[in-house]
């Protein structure tokens, strides 16, 4: 049987990105922990190996912008982001704090942008096969899911707090030996349970069918507020580009773009704000600004709320 952590992440390691060393205070006792090589970063990778899951706590940055482009093996994984800055690739979207993540590995590769200086900091769970099919098929029979349809119900959500607190329960966890492996194959088992628990509430809410040509009408939407989201930028207006309703435009782009309206804006403009802080000279009020805020101070707190630290401090970590 395969295991990822020989098989994938020991042969990414020793490429000369990452070399192992003893944990330090901030980490679990069990498990093993790896260094950011000085040349590309600093921080720490530290994962637990368990019976076809594994656990990891990522908590570095890279010197400069870097392009990470990994054929992660087949596994589901669910993982909750404190801090990271940057950008997915394929699709093109904002990376964002604070919310709880899936990825399903073995399918299409995962690329994205991360911004220098800025820590990657989280926590999650990696799930091998034969964890979520034969085991699951085995132990729940007519009750068994589609795995992969539950964890890609998750999706960025910033409204999953059982999972959130799980995965920090793991992170504090200063357990050992066989005490720590009964606390980590019980969160893992926990984990998915949430998984499947939030897929089965989804399932539940009505389902909103959007057509090819509404989709169409929703990608001109986006690009438009791509354009213009420094703008004022109103319903009535979204509406007349769209050729909806306000209430069809709100439900239709919710359920195709995982956010409401305002929030894609305020994501837009927040990320557009991150690359004026690293980049350019603009002082904060300049910056807000730019980006489509009128209050300096208004800025300041929606920033914070995305990206855990105030402008200023975001212009000083990014630029190390």
């Amino acid at each position: 049987m395969k295991n990822i952590v020989n098989d994938y992440y020991r042969k990414v390691f020793k490429n000369g990105l990452f070399e192992p060393c003893t944990a330090p205070a901030q980490f679990p006792f069990a498990g093993e922990c790896w260094k950011a090589n000085e040349s590309i970063g600093h921080g720490y990778y530290w994962i637990y190996s368990g019976k076809h899951y594994n656990i990891k706590i990522h908590d570095f940055c890279f010197h400069e912008d870097s392009v990470v482009d990994m054929a992660v093996p087949e596994c589901l994984s669910v993982t909750y982001y404190k801090s990271i800055s940057g950008e997915e690739l394929t699709p093109y979207k904002r990376l964002n704090n604070y919310v709880v993540k899936s990825f399903l590995g073995g399918y299409e590769p995962f690329k994205a942008l991360i911004h220098k200086n800025i820590p990657i900091q989280s926590i999650g769970i990696e799930y091998e096969p034969a964890y979520y099919e034969s085991y699951l098929k085995e132990q729940y029979k007519e009750l068994y899911q589609s795995p992969q349809d539950a964890f890609k119900s998750i999706d960025e959500s910033v409204d999953f707090p059982e999972m959130t607190m799980l995965l920090n329960q793991l992170a504090t966890y200063r357990g050992e030996g066989i005490s720590a492996e009964l606390f980590y194959d019980a969160k893992a088992a926990e984990a998915l349970s949430l998984v499947f628990e939030h897929h089965r509430k989804i399932n539940q809410q009505k389902i909103i069918t959007i057509s090819k040509a509404d989709k169409h009408l929703l990608d001109i939407v986006t690009a438009y507020i791509g354009d213009h989201y420094a703008d004022d930028l109103s319903i009535e207006q979204l509406c007349k580009i769209a050729c909806m309703g306000s209430t069809k435009l709100k439900k239709s782009f919710k359920a195709y773009l995982g956010s409401t309206i305002s929030e894609y804006i305020q994501s837009t403009r927040i990320g557009q704000a991150e690359q004026l802080l690293a980049y350019t000279d603009l002082s904060i009020g300049q910056v807000a600004q730019a980006v489509g805020y009128s209050n300096a101070g208004r800025f300041a707190d929606l920033f914070r709320k995305s990206n855990g630290v105030l402008p200023m401090e975001y212009r000083k970590i990014s630029r190390g």
